[in-house]
Order: C-alpha cells, then structure tokens, then sequence
C-alpha cells in the first residue's frame, strides 16, 4: 500500500473515530438525561449503557488502528 493510500486509510478511521466518539457522549447524555428524569425505565438504561459500552470497544479498537505499536 502506497504512503497516499495509507494517509487517505488514516483519515477515514479518523473521520469514523470522531463519530463513533460523538454516538458515546450522546448516549451518556441520554442516559443521565432519562436518570435525572427519575421515571427512567431502568431496562432501558442497561441497554443504552450496553450500546455505549460496545461503541467504547469499537473506539479502543480504532485507536489501536490508528496509533502505531511503538516498542520501548
């Protein structure tokens, strides 16, 4: 794979890492928007923290991808 190519492939993980990392603060948002409501369906809030718990190991995983092994 040329540099351009690698540079472009960077980029787009950068462009999806930014979103992914919006979805998160959106969840945790609503989350404690529905707990501060006090009538929150606690089903509801295992779920979104579930969903929000899944895009945090989809992040790790982009920064891994993004961020090369450096060994000290």
């Amino acid at each position: 794979m040329n540099t351009n190519a690698k540079m472009e492939q960077r980029e787009v993980l950068r462009v999806e890492l930014a979103v992914l990392k919006r979805e998160h603060r959106d969840l945790d948002e609503a989350i404690e928007a529905l707990q501060d409501r006090g009538s929150a369906d606690m089903l509801t809030v295992k779920r979104l923290k579930k969903q929000k718990l899944a895009l945090k190991d989809r992040i790790v995983a982009l920064e891994d991808r993004i961020t090369p092994d450096i060994i000290a």
